[in-house]
């Protein structure tokens, strides 16, 4: 399934290899990268952000929804300004998480709670029971924006990623209602 989401501001649609140089001013950021869990190397440069694209690419079509990663596309000017995931957190791959990053200059803006709200609901409709966030606890712009989705503090751990991470929960009941979102086909 090819999940397309449109929000009043932004479309949440599949990465595309013609995405590397938008990505690139997301993954290859310290500034981005060094919040992702689990800790991410910045990508150097273009070549290495259109391999890693490529890999998305080809990957996405043999996940199981609501698992993949999409790019987060500002509907005003198609300006890629972030990307989202849902997967397998480790170590026993049963709980899926959801992330999102965001390019530096378009933070503050709401788009990451708008874009992971519209992800989120449509997650629900993949027969999910629940969702995770999973963050470094001094990585207090993520936390807000988690709580903003309507997620809950479910504590403290270190089975994920190795680190100590704070755990944030949301099930189908927690979801605010997102009355402008729609599924393209």
């Amino acid at each position: 399934m090819d999940c397309r989401l449109t929000t009043e501001r932004l479309r949440v649609r599949p990465w595309r290899i013609e995405d590397a140089e938008a990505a690139l001013a997301i993954y290859g950021i310290p500034g981005v990268t060094g919040w992702i869990t689990p800790a991410t190397a910045r990508i150097g440069d273009l070549p290495a952000m259109g391999a890693v694209l490529h890999a998305w690419v080809e990957m996405q079509p043999n996940l199981l929804p609501p698992r993949g990663r999409w790019a987060i596309e500002r509907i005003a000017d198609q300006v890629v300004v972030g990307g989202l995931a849902i997967r397998l957190l480790p170590p026993y791959q049963v709980d899926l998480e959801v992330s999102f990053q965001l390019r530096l200059e378009e933070r503050g803006k709401g788009y990451a709670t708008e874009a992971a709200g519209a992800l989120i609901g449509w997650a629900f409709t993949q027969d999910v029971a629940e969702l995770f966030a999973v963050v470094l606890p001094n990585n207090t712009r993520a936390i807000a924006t988690i709580q903003r989705l309507g997620m809950e503090w479910v504590g403290e751990t270190t089975k994920y990623y190795e680190h100590t991470l704070q755990v944030y929960r949301i099930r189908p009941t927690d979801v605010p209602r997102h009355d402008r979102v729609s599924t393209n086909p």
